[in-house]
């Protein structure tokens, strides 16, 4: 089975640095508002966002540090309760 990619859309809060954190995400057309950035880590070409949306689900998403224009990508969605 082929998994076609999610669109996905994000728009950040810049403070002093641009695109210093996601502040709501628009996923297959859908509005979600980041109620709250839980956790924040690197790696050498990318910035994950762990974030509890106003669904009340848990998404963690990946900001693309290593491409010029920065695309962004779903890495992973919980519900709230879901065993890992």
């Amino acid at each position: 089975m082929i998994l076609k990619p999610m669109k996905l859309r994000v728009e950040c809060y810049s403070g002093r640095k641009a695109d210093e954190r996601p502040v709501r995400f628009w996923l297959e057309g859908r509005l979600y508002q980041v109620e709250a950035v839980q956790d924040q880590w690197y790696d050498p070409e990318n910035i994950f966002y762990k974030v509890r949306a106003d669904d009340g689900n848990l998404y963690i998403l990946r900001r693309r540090t290593s491409t010029p224009e920065g695309t962004w990508d779903l890495v992973s969605f919980r519900q709230p309760g879901e065993k890992r």
